[in-house]
């Protein structure tokens, strides 16, 4: 079996803050910096999703509402790939859709 690193890297202010997130994969050597991130992992134990969830003081209100409306799509294909419910997943991007006529008005389709 094969076991890979995923580093993530938080800088922080006096205040726990974050100021900057680097994150770097082993394989391929690919890594780079971010603005935000939103981690979750499945508890199978306790039913339940944990979340880390970082923002940069830098993050602009329009970019945060940029990057969720870009998770609800990545959320609606994941959803998508792993349980082939194709009505639903239409439904999480119809509200993606909607999400950007009120948040992005500026967005092009």
């Amino acid at each position: 079996m094969k076991e890979s690193d995923i580093t993530i890297r938080v800088h922080t202010d006096e205040n726990h803050v974050p100021e900057h997130i680097e994150w770097k994969a082993q394989d391929g050597d690919e890594q780079g910096v971010g603005k935000a991130m939103l981690l979750s992992f499945w508890d199978a134990q306790d039913l339940n999703t944990l979340r880390i969830d970082l923002w940069t003081k830098e993050m602009t209100t329009d970019e945060m509402k940029a990057f969720f409306h870009q998770n609800i799509l990545t959320l609606a294909d994941t959803f998508e790939r792993a349980t082939n419910e194709d009505k639903m997943a239409a439904q999480m991007r119809d509200f993606a859709d909607y999400f950007a006529e009120h948040m992005l008005p500026d967005l092009k389709k």
